[in-house]
């Protein structure tokens, strides 16, 4: 008889429930958008108890309804395709700060991606207060750390290049940068 493989039945199986729990990654689980399971890890990221996470829709955790959209448009239309998305962000914690993460999805089925998925949060240290970012920067930076050249980025973002050549150097600016590189290593607080 075959073992239960769901991702769900970690309740059933305690020692890998243990093991969910030792994770040092932030794991959680998602049906249609909305938190079913997560680690403690995962809670102790966002600030949260993960009583209060779980049966909220994953818009708590992003800085507005807007990113919560976006960047739910664009990953179901790559989960769609592979089933894996992959990107690094800024979500909202509970006490209103923004932290930066490397976030990787999987989904149970990629025909219904948002039907169930499996998610790994691993903070970023920011160097940088990106607190500060308009929502357009924060979108700017997360497809710069994807490395969508500013053409890309404006299809997908619905700007023209022209505007998002600006969004970058105004970033640059803004954080001192001399160049792209420059500009996500001082933003993700790594040592240049």
């Amino acid at each position: 008889m075959r073992k239960n493989t769901h991702p769900l039945s970690t309740a059933t199986d305690p020692h890998l429930s243990s093991m969910v729990q030792l994770c040092p990654l932030g794991l959680m689980l998602s049906g249609q958008r909305r938190v079913l399971a997560c680690n403690q890890r995962f809670a102790d990221l966002f600030g949260y108890g993960r009583d209060e996470l779980v049966g909220q829709s994953l818009q708590i955790l992003y800085p507005s309804e807007a990113e919560f959209e976006r960047i739910g448009q664009r990953g179901i239309q790559v989960m769609a395709g592979q089933g894996d998305y992959q990107d690094e962000r800024l979500m909202r914690r509970k006490n209103g700060l923004l932290q930066w993460f490397r976030v990787h999805g999987h989904a149970v089925d990629p025909a219904d991606p948002f039907a169930q998925a499996c998610w790994t949060f691993e903070p970023l240290s920011a160097g940088a207060d990106t607190t500060r970012l308009t929502p357009r920067e924060r979108e700017v930076l997360a497809g710069l750390s994807r490395g969508l050249t500013a053409k890309e980025a404006a299809r997908e973002m619905g700007l023209s290049p022209r505007t998002v050549e600006k969004f970058r150097t105004g970033l640059r600016t803004k954080f001192g940068a001399g160049n792209v590189t420059e500009l996500m290593v001082r933003v993700a607080g790594l040592p240049s």
